[in-house]
Formats: C-alpha cells, sequence, structure tokens
C-alpha cells in the first residue's frame, strides 16, 4: 500500500516542500530510500525500525520504498525521521493516510521513539504560512520558535505514539500558542549598559555616531583602554529590532541551530565575536552544506573583530563583499547559498605590535621600529579600509575618571538620541527603499547631503591634504549627514564636516 506524507528540508534560507512517498509491497525484507537523500537521511531507515518497534507498533517484514519528491533537491538532515515512520504505519494500515495529508510534519527520532529537536522550524513553520497546508507538527522543543510565525496551527509531540495520537485523533490536544507581545518584553533586555564605562566621552560621541547612521568604525587604542568594553555595550544603543528583522535574524540562528526552547525569538541586537584564529570559511559560512558563517549570524546587529590586524590577510578580504552589499554568496560543490549579512562592524586595534605607541599615560614604552609598525598596519588592505567609516582613538581612562562619583550617560539616554535620528532618517528615504545614512547610494550622497561654499571648500582642502578616495568622500558626507541629524540641522555645517575628518585618523597617518 502507497502512503504519503508531507515535510520539507531547508536549502540555505530556502524552505522546499518535500512529498515523502511510502510504499509498503510484498517481496523481501528491506528499505530503499531514493530521492537525493544525504547520509543522516538514509541512515534514518534504521532509527525509524527501532522507534516503531519500541513504540509498541508492527514494523512490517517487507520490502519498503521510501521516495522523496522532487527528486533533484538534495534532501539534508535527520527531520525527515517522523514522517517517514508516519508514512510507515500509514502504509501498513495502522494509521488513516487520509488525516496525514492536513500535516506538514518533520522531527527526528530516538531509538525509544522519542522525537528529537531540529534545525530550521521557524524557516518551516514561515514556509507552512504561505503553503496550502496550515498544520505543522514538530518536535516540543521547536514548538516555541514555530509558533511565533501566527496563522498556522502548532502541534508540538514528544514522541511517535503522541504524534500518531494526534493524526488518528485518539490524542486530543489544542495547537500551541505564545504571547507574542509578552515575550518580547521578557527577553529584549540587555546585561549590560553605558553607565557602566567611566569617561570615554569622545569615544562615546563616536559610538553614537555610528548607531544613529550605521556606520562601521575602527577603535585605536592601547590595551586596557575599554575597547572590548565598549564594543560589548553598541548594542544596547542601537534601534530597536523591528519585527521583520526579528523574524529574518532568528531563522538564520534557526537553520544554524543555535536557538533554545528558552529563546524563541532572538530580539536582541547579535553580537558575533570571533576570535582572530577563526578561518575564511568560520566567517563567510560553508563547510558541505554551505551553512551561515559570523557575518551572517551577526546579520541585524554587530561583527566585532579584536585585534583587527592579527585576523589573516585572507579572512579579512572577505568582508569587503558584505560590507558593501549587505550580503554573502556561498558557494560550494553541492550547492550554493545566498545570506544576508547587514551588519555593522566595530573593529579593534593596537596602534602597534605591542600596543603602546603614542601612550598618553607614560606608564609603558613603545619599543616597536617605524618598520614594525608600518607592517603591523599593512596588515589592513586600503580597501578595506576605505569601508570603516570612524575612526577613533581610545585612550585609557584617567584615575579621577575611574574613581570619580559622577554618574556617566545611561544606554537609555544615548538610544533616545539615536532613536530621534533614525526617525529623521526614515523620514528622509521613505520613498528611496533605505532606512539609514549609511546605505546611501552616490546618487543619494549628491541629492541629501548637499553642501554650502565654505563646507565646500573644506572638504576639497581634507580631500587633498588626506589623498582621500571616492569612497571616503562619500564617507564623510554619509557621516557629516548623521551628525546633522543628531543636532537637529537640516543642513550639513562646517562645524559637523570638521567634525567627520577628525574621524579619519588613519588616513591622515594619525598613528603610524
Amino acid at each position: 500500500m502507497l502512503a504519503k506524507v508531507f515535510s520539507a528540508v531547508v536549502l540555505g534560507l530556502d524552505v522546499y516542500p518535500v512529498e515523502i512517498e511510502v510504499d509498503v509491497s510484498q517481496g523481501l525484507p528491506a528499505v530503499v530510500v531514493v530521492g537525493l537523500p544525504d547520509t543522516a537521511v538514509k541512515e534514518s531507515k534504521d532509527r525509524v525500525k527501532s522507534a516503531i518497534k519500541n513504540s509498541a507498533y508492527h514494523y512490517p517484514a517487507e520490502r519498503i520504498t521510501v521516495n522523496l519528491a522532487p527528486a533533484d533537491k538534495r534532501k539534508e538532515g535527520p527531520s525527515f525521521d517522523l514522517p517517514i515512520a508516519l508514512g510507515v504505519l500509514a502504509a501498513s494500515k495502522q494509521l488513516s493516510s487520509e488525516k496525514l495529508n492536513e500535516y506538514v510534519i518533520l522531527g527526528e527520532l530516538a531509538l525509544e521513539g522519542k522525537v528529537r529537536p531540529v534545525k530550521g522550524a521557524l524557516a518551516v513553520a514561515l514556509s507552512v504560512k504561505k503553503g496550502r497546508r496550515k498544520k505543522l507538527l514538530l518536535p516540543l522543543e521547536n514548538a516555541p520558535e514555530a509558533a511565533v510565525v501566527g496563522d498556522i496551527e502548532v502541534y508540538p509531540v514528544e514522541n511517535l505514539t503522541q504524534a500518531v495520537g494526534i493524526i488518528s485523533g485518539d490524542v486530543n490536544i489544542a495547537a500551541y500558542k505564545i504571547d507574542l507581545n509578552e515575550l518580547l518584553k521578557e527577553t529584549a533586555k540587555y546585561d549590560v549598559d553605558f553607565s557602566d564605562v567611566k569617561g570615554q566621552i569622545l569615544v562615546k560621541r563616536a559610538l553614537e555616531i555610528a548607531a544613529s547612521g550605521n556606520h562601521n568604525i575602527l577603535m585605536i587604542g592601547p590595551p586596557g583602554a575599554g575597547k572590548t568594553m565598549l564594543a560589548k555595550r553598541f548594542p544596547t544603543i542601537m534601534p530597536d529590532m523591528t519585527f521583520e528583522e526579528i523574524l529574518e535574524a532568528t531563522k538564520l540562528y534557526s537553520i544554524s541551530g543555535l536557538l533554545s526552547a528558552n529563546q524563541p525569538l532572538l530580539v536582541t541586537r547579535p553580537f558575533r565575536s570571533p576570535h582572530h584564529t577563526a578561518s575564511d570559511i568560520a566567517l563567510v559560512g560553508g563547510g558541505a552544506a554551505a551553512k551561515p558563517g559570523e557575518i551572517s549570524l551577526a546579520h541585524g546587529g554587530v561583527l566585532f573583530l579584536d585585534e583587527f590586524p592579527e585576523f589573516h590577510r585572507d579572512v579579512l578580504e572577505v568582508l569587503r563583499q558584505p560590507l558593501e552589499d549587505g550580503y554573502i554568496n556561498v558557494s560550494r560543490i553541492s550547492r550554493s547559498a545566498s545570506y544576508p549579512s547587514r551588519f555593522l562592524l566595530i573593529a579593534a586595534m593596537n596602534p602597534c605590535p605591542c600596543g603602546y605607541f603614542g601612550d598618553s599615560s607614560h606608564s609603558r614604552t613603545c619599543h616597536c621600529s617605524p618598520a614594525k609598525i608600518q607592517n603591523y598596519r599593512l596588515k589592513i588592505s586600503g580597501p578595506l579600509l576605505d569601508r570603516i567609516d570612524i575612526h577613533i582613538e581610545v585612550s585609557p581612562a584617567r584615575y579621577q575618571e575611574l574613581s570619580g562619583n559622577i554618574p556617566a550617560e545611561s544606554s537609555a539616554q544615548i538610544k533616545e538620541r539615536v532613536n530621534k535620528a533614525r526617525a529623521t532618517q526614515r523620514e528622509r528615504f521613505k520613498d528611496e527603499g533605505i532606512l539609514c545614512n549609511a546605505l546611501m547610494s552616490h546618487k543619494q550622497v549628491r541629492k541629501f547631503c548637499v553642501l554650502g561654499k565654505e563646507e565646500g571648500e573644506l572638504l576639497k582642502m581634507a580631500m587633498s591634504e588626506l589623498n582621500l578616495s571616492a569612497r571616503a568622500y562619500d564617507k564623510i558626507l554619509k557621516i557629516s549627514r548623521t551628525i546633522a541629524d543628531l543636532s537637529g540641522s537640516e543642513n550639513i555645517k562646517i562645524e559637523h564636516l570638521s567634525e567627520t575628518i577628525q574621524y579619519r585618523s588613519l588616513d591622515r597617518n594619525l598613528f603610524f
């Protein structure tokens, strides 16, 4: 007898429906799985057999053929265990096959019949919402992330017996629901705050500008100056994520298997901080299955690269495309995938290999030769440096600042100004298809960053003296526009432009 079960496969960010056909016929006992399965899918026959027997059902001692359609799409992972098991039970007349047509089913089976969580449940739930079948049967641990989608019926199961009971109607349970508003309130909290940081007024100002316009920033300073501390608090001043941004970021984490039942939604801005020994595949993504890398997991949030020059040169160069385009293409022999990578880059570096060149505290002496300092700087290519909008020096906080009782400004206070500047930008770009100043094209820069005669002369002199590139020219105008937005000015004034030029330290050879 033939039975059909419906499931789905996640390839990259795309979800494809899969029709699982199970045929039980007379012949020597054997199980054949066809339809371009990977190793995990091929091994499902052994898990399914044990799960069915240990759940007190009859496993047919006949020839079982399992076809995963369409046959030209590769099927990956153990999520087909549960639908195949239900298909075997339906084909052997232990379960009504008519009821199976109402569900999209996924789940990995343990040998005892328990249903284990799988990756990509949110992505599948989003595809179910767009499809004809609105009922989703999946592992209990995956239910919270699937339920946030809405307009679908989510039925969580703990074991094979419960799944059979739900489909046959013997187990009557309501669809899983989740209070989305309450979930957002409970989880949208940060454990750190800018009020923890004493002093560093100039650096905080630069970070506020970066958050207001979504500009990339490079912090340069000696060890212990507070670069990492500042970077970790940066997400607390970024605008709150929209629900669309939350779903997009959560979808990436769901596909990567980084969500937990306690955190079904990623409602705080992602903060990714890979070690400087990370490979280009770890950063970009890839492997045999072309999975998302660190730059995609930072989508909508912050990618923090500490010890910036210590990263391998080829690792840093892969940042150039996503910084420019906002997405990354991962190509492998088996397939290709495109992942969103619209992140804000925060990089941190020492001024020299030992870290103490130009240390104003005079507590340490730099022993690096000019050649060593120059070679250290050259580890970062000019084209990559061009894509970083703001360069800021971070000096160690003085004793008076650390020991004083003057309260530092909180993240909430800074965020209020950031939100106001972002609101100005949203209004400005409502017909342009972008949301912030950093995303302006060259054409939009010319439209929205018009300079007066005095401001034009200042920028002309800066371009000539610093030998800036055309990309750096646009960066200066974009940052000036952001500073003007923070000050509530409709036009870019000379003080806005002057402050921006100070944030191009490496162009001015200030540290080297």
